[in-house]
């Protein structure tokens, strides 16, 4: 089978159980808790003033940023979607954090750009302390930019070794007579 064709699978593969949760979990909520409504399981009361269930709609970004948005984000999804697909294929075999980061945030934009296409607004449901309220779609879309960021982070300390060892044996070299 093609690399690129195993790429694409993997790619599609991930985000789309990503997105399949993303909507399973938010159509449960929906389903089961009133518009503003909130839920916490029997035994685990203790744990409401930190974490909880609720039903909220959002109409802008991530975690409630930019209220009213939602055709310049549903625009901005697509455009992103776009550029993980096309650019996916393109990220060398070794960079899989690139990779992880792209799978999570076409999962995460496309998450939430359904919601939008449907309702006109995206579901929200994990409440966290003082935390907006967000859901998997947009849990998805930061852990793939911490990812990314890990992945920076790894490949500038991998050529940082890399530079010092070339710069060692180069020395080496001049050393001798």
């Amino acid at each position: 089978m093609n690399q690129k064709v195993k790429d694409y699978l993997i790619l599609f593969g991930v985000a789309g159980a990503l997105i399949a949760l993303d909507q399973w979990t938010k159509w449960l909520v929906r389903e089961n808790i009133e518009f503003g409504g909130q839920w916490l399981p029997d035994g685990l009361t203790w744990l409401y003033p930190y974490a909880r269930i609720v039903h909220w709609y959002n109409s802008g970004a991530a975690f409630g940023m930019f209220q009213n948005g939602n055709l310049v984000f549903t625009v901005l999804a697509f455009v992103v979607i776009g550029a993980i697909v096309y650019y996916f294929p393109r990220v060398e075999a070794e960079d899989w954090t690139l990779k992880v980061a792209m799978g999570l945030q076409l999962a995460g934009a496309a998450g939430n750009l359904i919601d939008r296409l449907l309702s006109g607004k995206v579901t929200d449901f994990i409440s966290i302390s003082v935390f907006p309220v967000f859901n998997i779609a947009d849990a998805s879309i930061s852990i793939g930019v911490a990812v990314l960021l890990l992945g920076v982070w790894l490949k500038e300390r991998q050529e940082k070794a890399q530079a010092a060892l070339a710069a060692q044996a180069q020395a080496t070299v001049e050393d001798k007579p």
